[in-house]
């Protein structure tokens, strides 16, 4: 092992200290059966849930300024609940009916699935991926002759319009809404033992609200491995990192970590 990594570990050993509040910075499930609801009531912590980052609509006028032709897509490609909430709103104010015959390719069953808030989706056609947009990708592969529109934020991930325009598709990516930061001024006198995070987007929004943050005790999670970057970025100690092999789930290794620093066999 280097000096590097071994003074690394040190680092992150000696962080090991009890957790009994942790702050998850997304909205609050309506699940009861939520895992979170299952950890705190397991290992006696107090969770609360406040979202780091909001969605605010881009105006009809505003996309308009974009010059993206809706009608002349033959696809869509959806990598969330805003992103589908946000294409057919515009569409609704610019008063366009979108054909039976458009595809729609979501990133899950789960986002599919929403898409029955707007479409009878028995009677289109929708690609699914597994989990990931790299599943997702695999299934794009097969539908070259397609023309893709790719409705997102204004702060969005990089893979989606790579894989696209390294492989030759034939697309166009629009900002639909936009991702800003909460205000967080209500915690400014509040601690917890540990923050979660799950968007490069939620680490500026920490320090949208709070410039001189400085991170002492508090240890940080970070779900996805651009997540995890935009931590060590920052000059953070990433103390909780998912997901991991036997570990999936961000609940799954925080109970891990829980596990080790509050000494429980």
């Amino acid at each position: 092992m280097s000096e590097i990594k071994a003074k690394d570990k040190q680092v992150k050993d000696s962080r090991f200290k009890k957790v009994s509040t942790i702050l998850v910075s997304q909205p609050k499930p309506t699940d009861d059966k939520s895992p979170y609801y299952v950890l705190a009531e397991k290992y006696n912590l107090k969770i609360d849930f406040i979202p780091f980052i909001q969605i605010e609509q881009v105006e009809l006028k505003e996309f308009k300024k974009q010059k993206i032709d809706i009608l002349s897509h033959t696809a869509v490609i959806f990598t969330s609940r805003n992103a589908i909430d946000n294409f057919f709103r515009i569409c609704a104010e610019a008063k366009i009916e979108v054909p039976a015959e458009m595809k729609y390719f979501c990133i899950t069953e789960q986002t599919a699935n929403y898409l029955q808030k707007y479409i009878v989706i028995r009677k289109r056609k929708i690609f699914v991926g597994k989990k990931t947009a790299k599943d997702l990708e695999e299934v794009i592969k097969k539908h070259k002759a397609e023309k893709f529109l790719y409705p997102c934020s204004d702060i969005r991930k990089d893979d989606m319009p790579m894989f696209l325009s390294q492989n030759g598709f034939s697309f166009s990516e629009a900002v639909f809404y936009k991702t800003v930061a909460s205000d967080l001024s209500h915690l400014a006198n509040v601690n917890y033992d540990m923050i979660t995070f799950f968007s490069p987007s939620g680490i500026s929004s920490l320090y949208v609200n709070f410039p001189d943050f400085e991170q002492k005790g508090t240890r940080i999670a970070a779900f996805g491995p651009t997540t995890a970057k935009a931590v060590l970025d920052a000059g953070l100690i990433l103390d909780v990192e998912a997901p991991l092999p036997n570990a999936p789930s961000m609940t799954g290794a925080i109970e891990l970590y829980i596990k080790k620093a509050n000494n429980i066999k």
